[in-house]
């Protein structure tokens, strides 16, 4: 086969002018589905057509092999138009990842031919416990396996085809893969958070399903954390882009809410909203807070650029990837109050007009709240300064337990 023949065969990304079309009707229904508790299951269905699952997926395995810089801008741009769509994706996006260090290629091939024929995959790993330990089980059953408990904060999973469990067998913590239509798995749509609503983070339940050898992902012994600096960014980031999107759609509407009115309060008479200077510097902030918070995360999706080779190569830890963690927590300081900023300065250009319920502006502000809650800056910024001060290495509370390492299975 000639180079030009193998060029024409090969997989092509989707463009950004299609990505951006669907985005569009995405924003459309936004606000309604929000008001409405409507679950997104026809916007996740668009994006599954456009191919946005397969972006991080390597070319050569039919994905569209898109780099970190650009499907962050991209995650950006769909938190724009929909705040619960990234966080939708997030645990599928880092399945991906996962996939891509796994030395196992013909394993990951597997994986990645159901998700580029439009496999969506979700996560069932928090549980209400007392303590970082898992209670859901994976036991022998004849030749297969037994999977039993209950996870919450299952985000995702509503939307989901696998779901990517955490179980323990014995004395060591499994990553399993399981089919969300299995019998025995139950998806709960019980998240009571006030933001992010939409977001498929509620209850699943694991009730005797049949687990095969293939679904097994790897294991590591409980006195072992089996994670990395890398993978940490990685999640943070997705956090952060989707505070970057929330704060470029509180500057869009602001905008739109603006330029048609013809009334200014303490302005007697008919006066053009959108020439108060009052008005216009409001704006101009909220103009400064979504290029910041973009240019931010642009700044980390680059430092975990720099390590994807590394981390493509297999290798678990590295300086690169502590470099990308400590970029993003400090990223992370900035662009919570920037995002919670922009989404409370969003109403000083109506007044109480803009609080009407009609226009759901109060989503910006709940759903970057509920985001900036995830991981708890506070301990951020005392791991930061702990660096600085002893260069204490941002996860060393974790790296004591660290004397075993992950094996695939």
């Amino acid at each position: 086969m000639d180079a030009l023949t193998q060029d024409a065969l090969a997989p092509r990304a989707p463009t950004d002018e299609g990505l951006r079309a669907v985005f569009e009707r995405i924003e459309v229904g936004a606000a309604a589905r929000e008001q409405g508790r409507v679950l997104p299951h026809e916007p996740v269905a668009w994006l599954r057509e456009a191919g946005f699952g397969a972006l991080r997926v390597p070319r050569e395995a039919g994905g569209a092999g898109l780099g970190l810089v650009e499907s962050f801008r991209l995650l950006t741009e769909l938190a724009a138009a929909d705040s619960n769509l990234p966080q939708i994706v997030r645990a599928h996006f880092a399945f991906i990842e996962g996939r891509r260090r796994d030395a196992d290629r013909a394993r990951s091939a597997e994986w990645y031919a159901r998700i580029v024929d439009g496999a969506l995959f979700g996560a069932a790993m928090a549980e209400l416990t007392d303590s970082t330990g898992t209670s859901t089980t994976l036991t022998r059953q004849g030749a297969d396996w037994r999977l039993d408990g209950t996870k919450y904060y299952s985000t995702g999973t509503l939307y989901a085809d696998w779901i990517i469990v955490v179980a323990a067998d014995g004395g060591e913590r499994v990553h399993l893969a399981v089919p969300a239509a299995a019998p025995g798995v139950t998806r709960e749509d019980d998240w009571d958070g006030f933001g992010q609503r939409l977001t498929g983070s509620g209850t699943t339940r694991f009730d005797g399903v049949a687990v095969t050898d293939g679904q097994i992902l790897a294991r590591s012994s409980f006195d072992h954390v089996p994670s990395s600096s890398f993978l940490t960014a990685y999640y943070q980031l997705f956090h952060l882009a989707t505070l970057a999107g929330i704060t470029r759609a509180a500057l869009r509407d602001a905008v739109a809410f603006v330029r048609p009115r013809t009334r200014t309060f303490g302005v007697p008479g008919k006066v053009s909203q959108r020439h108060d200077p009052l008005v216009q510097q409001v704006v101009g902030r909220l103009s400064a807070l979504a290029y910041s918070t973009a240019a931010l995360v642009e700044d980390v999706a680059r430092a975990l650029e720099r390590a994807s080779a590394t981390w493509d190569a297999g290798v678990l830890e590295h300086p690169l990837y502590d470099e990308a963690e400590r970029i993003a927590f400090q990223a992370q300081q900035v662009v919570l109050d920037q995002a919670l900023e922009a989404t409370t300065r969003l109403f000083e250009v109506g007044g109480a007009s803009a609080t009407a319920s009609a226009l759901g502006l109060d989503r910006h502000w709940r759903n970057a709240r509920v985001l900036a809650s995830h991981n708890p800056a506070v301990q951020r910024a005392r791991a930061l300064g702990d660096l600085e001060l002893n260069g204490t290495a941002l996860d060393a509370i974790w790296r004591p337990a660290a004397t075993g390492g992950e094996r695939a299975s």
